[in-house]
């Protein structure tokens, strides 16, 4: 995940066979076009350091990790729009535009995001029609969750449309990392959000020391898949609870949050933390873990299997609960595909993609995602998909868990020397992206650095990516299912207020 330096001449050179940063003026968007067309994946769009440039970063489909970094100049302070070619771009721009103030041509109407000082009807679609008319929800709630402002249009009890406005407490992560070193900086991309509590931190860590021309080992692989795949089974557990109070199932919900609740304690046994905070470090992990530790976490382990293979059954085989999520709010695998919906609910919808068949620094060998017999992308296949996933993560857990975990760190990496002739270190980038499968999808971490100090940070996460998808799902379906279709995706909101 790292792009070129550049030879003496000016050819790019491409450290362990990675991709490429390419300046593509005046043919980004051709570029970017062939990208897509060859199947790559839209993962991000940054600005760059003095806000003179555009970067939209292209996962690629093959196994490498590889992501393609494709750059257009900022004149007049306007760049050439991605959305009619990706949808997916359509939050990026919006984004960048309120925080930089960038113009994108042919991004009509470019409706505000994150500025809240905008007019109603500047950020809203107007829906027009007889008997139309508007709900507003939030941004304050009545559970325990961030501030989030959903505007309905409806006819009846039908959903027309959803305009969702986020970014209420919109923290600044990003630009305060800014001007920090790389060690300093990792605070802020880690009390991102909650939730992504390792997830973000890994796919920093991965571009940092792509910067910085470490490479993870095998050692050091397999602690951080642990975090990983210990924080997919407690958000997984959680969100199952969340679809239960949905539908005022109080017996799965107690439930299943007693298990995420059991997750979180184990969470705090392992690393210090419920959460897992502070667990992941740049180039090395401090985790530790005798043997004997190793096989009480693995028995603990089998038992929350358990006890959540014995609750699911309990609600598979309740009919008046499954009758609930049936054909509600439906993402079919095109609409998944043309909206960048990642992580469960695209596999729901028959997308077999997933970040960790391609993450070569992390000990996910000849993992393959997996999907409900029945993808229809509906709530009830982004509920059984969380099960599928918990049951895969507890074989990975088993797996991964089968000795002690001792401290590990990073190496140099091997890749190719700088400019021809030179005996010097490998090339490293200025510029690196690393990708990780969070819970809730691919989150990417863009960091550019002038080799002390971050000088551009933009993290986009599996939540930011997916609040589209959200919206568009609620369209057509009954308002009083919205908080069942908003629950069956369980996004975090601090993933926007970052």
């Amino acid at each position: 995940m790292r792009g070129p330096m550049r030879g003496p001449a000016g050819e790019a050179v491409v450290p362990d066979g990675g991709p490429r940063v390419v300046a593509a003026p005046p043919g980004y968007r051709e570029w970017a076009g062939s990208l897509l067309a060859a199947g790559h994946r839209f993962a991000g769009l940054s600005v760059a350091p003095g806000g003179d440039a555009v970067r939209a970063w292209f996962a690629a489909p093959g196994a490498g990790g590889e992501v393609e970094i494709v750059t257009a100049p900022v004149v007049d302070g306007a760049a050439p729009a991605l959305v009619d070619l990706v949808p997916a771009a359509d939050w990026d721009e919006r984004e960048a535009h309120d925080l930089h103030g960038i113009r994108f041509t042919g991004h009509e109407p470019l409706r505000p995001l994150v500025d809240h000082d905008a007019p109603l009807a500047a950020w809203t679609v107007p829906v027009h029609g007889e008997d139309a008319y508007q709900v507003a929800v939030g941004p304050i709630h009545a559970g325990v969750i961030e501030s989030g402002h959903f505007r309905f249009h409806l006819v009846g009890d039908r959903i027309l449309h959803l305009d969702a406005r986020l970014f209420y407490k919109h923290r600044g992560l990003e630009r305060a990392a800014e001007g920090r070193s790389p060690q300093e900086a990792l605070a802020y991309v880690a009390r991102a959000c909650a939730a992504c509590a390792v997830a973000s931190p890994v796919a920093y860590a991965l571009a940092v020391e792509q910067l910085t021309g470490l490479v993870s080992t095998p050692q050091l692989a397999r602690p951080r898949t642990v975090l990983l795949e210990l924080e997919r089974v407690w958000n997984h557990l959680n969100d199952v609870a969340a679809v239960c109070a949905g539908v005022g199932l109080a017996a799965g919900n107690t439930r299943f949050s007693a298990l995420t609740d059991r997750m979180r304690r184990l969470n705090a046994g392992l690393a210090g933390h419920r959460f897992l905070f502070g667990a992941v470090r740049i180039g090395r992990s401090d985790l530790a873990l005798d043997a004997g530790g190793a096989r009480a976490l693995r028995e603990e382990l089998a038992q929350v299997r358990a006890a959540a293979s014995a609750s699911w059954r309990d609600l598979v085989f309740n009919p008046s609960f499954a009758a609930r999520l049936t054909d509600v709010g439906v993402v079919t695998a095109d609409d998944a595909r043309r909206l960048g919906t990642v992580g469960p609910a695209a596999r729901a919808a028959g997308l077999a993609d997933d970040v960790r068949t391609r993450s070569p620094h992390l000990a996910y060998e000849g993992f393959e995602p997996v999907r409900p017999d029945l993808a229809g992308g509906d709530v009830r296949a982004r509920f059984e998909q969380r099960a599928l996933e918990l049951w895969q993560s507890f074989d990975l857990l088993d797996r991964l868990l089968d000795g002690p975990l001792v401290p590990a760190e990073a190496e140099p990496s091997s890749g190719p020397p700088g400019p021809a002739g030179s005996s010097g270190p490998p090339a490293v980038p200025a510029v690196a992206v690393g990708q990780v499968e969070s819970p809730r999808g691919a989150t990417s971490c863009l960091v550019e650095s002038d080799g002390g100090r971050v000088t551009r940070l933009r993290l986009r996460t599996g939540s930011f990516a997916n609040w589209p998808s959200v919206a568009f799902a609620a369209a057509g379906t009954l308002l009083p299912d919205f908080p069942l279709v908003n629950k069956s995706f369980e996004l975090c909101y601090a993933c926007a207020d970052r």
